[in-house]
């Protein structure tokens, strides 16, 4: 058949025939969406089959923000002012956004960031109920995809790769929308939203497929179990697991697939190293089984080689640890001087190497720390902190030092309160520090001045979550080996994106983030990123997130996707940034 150009997806949306995404699904006018009668008789004819193979769970979207609006997509329509009251007092509430379709935790990627002005439909992160940013304003779809299937199984998304392969519309793969560089979301995509998929079973005998007599204790999650049920299930079953920081980050989706720091990795690895199992489709539309006795390739490429480039995630199992007591250690103070956070960063500098090598992990961010340990007792962890200690009480701060009865109890306590923003547009770029930054004087002394040198743009946000101690096996996994070196994965934030800025303000926002983080790079020769919340315009990406592991994963994706159907930015083959499916990033 002659294929629609996929631009004109968007077109049923601007033409006038918005349906809520609480609806049943819409198909779309093929008339909008074709060059011809005959282009539209079978572009109906392909979305009819589609909707009704997926049990009427083909959706159209709509603005997150758009109740709050009287013009939608040029067209003049009646606010909904309890719908817009509701959104905007949960604004930046991830709990509220996720169950949104349309809504992002980081709302760039809602809207089309190449356009002259914000081609989207955002409020005023700041102030939700600011009406400059709706008065007037014409809501649109942006970069939100504007058709998706509610994936309830694995016979959903061959439906969707069967149909992408016939028409020629691209696909994009959501979960919760945890994503700092645009691969969820698409504009003139079908997306494949994986959020309902959330079994949860535990098996202290688990053997994956095809191994006989290789048992694991571990956890199997459905693609889209939140990370604090995951956690709240573990405890039940007197687990351990490890995972992210932020209730609402899908386990069992692109976390682990790019590789998953967590605060226990310093002692129990990555979350691409506990896994022991993954189903999946793959782009050629078979749903396969990979571990280590088969379909070994896939599983070395699904262990954080990252993104949707593979396949589409049905679920996973992961190994656990036992129930264990936790040592957390809560720092806080208010500077008073110009020079309290260098002081402060060169202090956790200074420290870093030995709290690594005690089990360590956690979060510096500009005047605050918290870390766990499982290896110590509290007496041993209060001795190991004195110089934070003795730090924050000179400058009036608050210490807190206590053991806890197990992981969840912790991140109940403290990570709710702690954990990223979302609602905000916020853009990140990281660099893993190697070990010699930390354990040489020298190395102390170039990676704290560089730390001064850059307060002035950002403080920077600290994750000491790499698997130092955790003894990997050697090519196991697909993250770069900078991993197993590093005592610190650092991100420095750019300013933050505002609702109403030009192209030329989102252009040097990410030019200036991007200068501050090479001068990490420059210090840091050799190492590498996190994949997951590197920044968007990574240079010579390949190596920074895979390092001598790119070649073998290429092949990988030639393997189980020839013809290229599922791509990402920066992904592992993408097609580049000149490809139609990103037209909405910004070309710097």
């Amino acid at each position: 058949m002659v294929v629609a150009p996929t631009h004109l997806l968007a077109a049923l949306l601007a033409l006038g025939t918005l349906v809520d995404s609480s609806l049943a699904s819409a198909v779309p006018d093929a008339d909008k969406l074709a060059t011809s009668s005959s282009d539209s008789t079978s572009l109906e004819s392909a979305f009819s089959s589609l909707n009704a193979t997926v049990g009427g769970r083909l959706k159209s979207a709509v603005p997150f923000e758009a109740p709050c609006f009287s013009i939608v997509e040029g067209q003049s329509v009646q606010a909904d002012t309890a719908a817009c009251s509701a959104i905007q007092a949960s604004y930046t509430d991830p709990t509220f956004r996720v169950t949104h379709f349309g809504a992002y935790m980081l709302p760039q990627w809602e809207t089309c960031q190449s356009s002259q002005t914000t081609e989207g439909c955002l409020l005023d992160s700041s102030n939700p109920t600011n009406p400059l940013a709706i008065n007037g304003v014409n809501c649109q779809l942006g970069n939100v995809p504007p058709y998706y299937i509610e994936v309830n199984s694995y016979k959903d998304v061959q439906a969707a790769l069967a149909f992408s392969n016939s028409t020629g519309v691209r696909l994009s793969v959501k979960n919760k929308g945890h994503d700092y560089k645009g691969r969820s979301s698409g504009k003139d995509t079908l997306n494949l939203w994986t959020t309902n998929l959330r079994s949860l079973s535990h098996s202290a005998t688990f053997t994956p497929e095809g191994c006989e007599g290789k048992t694991y204790d571990a956890i199997t999650t459905g693609a889209g179990v939140f990370t604090q049920d995951v956690y709240q299930f573990a405890d039940s079953v007197n687990r351990t697991i490890i995972a992210g920081y932020h209730q609402t980050i899908g386990f069992s989706g692109g976390y682990f697939l790019g590789g998953g720091h967590s605060i226990l990795s310093p002692v129990y690895g990555l979350a691409a190293d506990r896994v022991v199992q993954v189903k999946i489709v793959t782009p050629d539309g078979v749903y396969r089984t990979a571990n280590e006795c088969q379909n070994t390739d896939l599983f070395f490429a699904l262990r954080g080689g990252g993104g949707s480039a593979f396949g589409v995630v049905i679920e996973s199992t992961h190994r656990v640890e036992p129930l264990f007591p936790i040592q957390a250690a809560v720092l806080k103070f208010t500077p008073s001087a110009s020079t309290d956070l260098a002081a402060w960063y060169s202090l956790m500098v200074d420290n870093s190497y030995k709290w690594a090598n005690e089990g360590w992990g956690g979060h510096i961010v500009g005047p605050t720390l918290i870390h766990v340990t499982p290896l110590l007792s509290t007496e041993e962890a209060r001795a190991s902190m004195q110089p934070a200690v003795d730090f924050v009480t000179a400058h009036n701060g608050t210490v807190t030092i206590e053991e806890l009865p197990s992981y969840l109890a912790f991140f109940t306590k403290y990570v709710t309160s702690a954990q990223a923003a979302v609602g905000p547009e916020i853009e990140l770029g990281t660099r893993l520090i190697p070990s010699k930054f930390f354990s040489t004087a020298e190395g102390r002394s170039q990676l704290s001045a560089l730390i001064n040198d850059t307060l002035s743009f950002a403080s920077p946000y600290i994750v000491a979550g790499t698997p130092w101690l955790f003894n990997a096996t050697a090519g196991a996994t697909a993250v770069t080996p900078a991993w197993r070196d590093a005592i610190w994965h650092l991100s420095v934030r750019a300013e933050l994106f505002q609702y109403n800025d030009t192209l030329a303000e989102r252009v040097a926002k990410y030019q200036g983030l991007s200068e501050h983080i090479q001068k990490f790079r420059d210090l840091t020769p050799g190492s590498g990123a996190y994949f997951n919340e590197g920044d968007v315009y990574e240079p010579d990406h390949e190596t920074a997130y895979w390092g001598d592991n790119y070649a073998k994963l290429l092949a990988v994706k030639q393997k189980y996707d020839p013809q290229g159907l599922l791509d990402c930015w920066q992904c592992v083959g993408w097609k580049g940034e000149s490809d139609d499916l990103y037209q909405c990033h910004v070309k710097l």
